[in-house]
């Protein structure tokens, strides 16, 4: 399964791209960059053929300080391994 990608995840791999942090409160309040928590919070993007337990388009959360940054295409995205995939919401 691929989307528009280039990447192809092998193994039990999941390309994912990080949903953007948020950057206002719910009153309004503008969070600085140095005060934003990162999200672990993603969509997949691509899967490998081996992988069942997500599909394209989920958005999934992952464990913090997990998977490599991959940049293509003027975008960033992180390749996760399945087991760094703790839930989708």
């Amino acid at each position: 399964m691929m989307s528009e990608v280039k990447i192809k995840p092998l193994g039990m791999r999941v390309l994912v791209q990080p949903l953007e942090a948020e950057t206002k409160t719910a009153s309004g309040i503008i969070i600085p960059d140095s005060a934003q928590e990162k999200q672990l919070q993603a969509k997949v993007v691509a899967v490998s053929d081996e992988v069942k337990e997500v599909k394209l388009n989920d958005t999934v959360l992952y464990a913090k300080f997990t998977g490599s940054e991959i940049s293509s295409d003027g975008k960033n995205y992180l390749m996760l391994e399945v087991s760094d995939i703790l839930a989708t919401i």
